[in-house]
């Protein structure tokens, strides 16, 4: 889904939430690069919560974009680049709940974290092939 794509389409509640839902699973499938670096700072993974809790029907937009707000804080303290677009990703799941443009946000920052610790782990294959004394 690119960016803007249901824009033009006034979405009802329950297709924003079906949206939140898809968001959430998104950004989860990559938290991991998050909570690696930086396993103290839940706010990334009660982002997500936030999302699912919302397509529930069990908190309402203002909680929801609270936890976007802290997500997003997380995301900017990040140094690594995976986990930053990680922390991203749940900061914009949330945000569905608000504007049902943010989902295919969260679904690019994920695949940007994803991409993001491929080429991290390709440079550790790499280095650790390459003599000591030459890295």
């Amino acid at each position: 889904m690119k960016p803007g794509a249901r824009a033009k389409k006034k979405l009802s509640t329950q297709d924003r939430r079906v949206l939140a839902r898809w968001a959430a699973d998104c950004a989860e499938h990559v938290l991991l690069y998050f909570e690696k670096e930086y396993p103290t700072d839940d706010r990334p993974r009660k982002a997500i919560e936030a999302a699912r809790a919302w397509a529930r029907g069990r908190t309402t937009v203002g909680e929801a974009r609270k936890a976007s707000v802290a997500a997003h804080a997380a995301a900017r303290r990040a140094k690594d680049v995976a986990a930053r677009a990680a922390a991203r990703a749940a900061g914009q799941a949330v945000a569905t709940a608000h504007m049902a443009g943010h989902a295919p946000h969260a679904a690019n920052y994920a695949a940007a974290a994803a991409g993001a610790a491929g080429i991290a782990k390709e440079r550790e294959w790499q280095n650790q092939r390459l003599p000591k004394r030459l890295q």
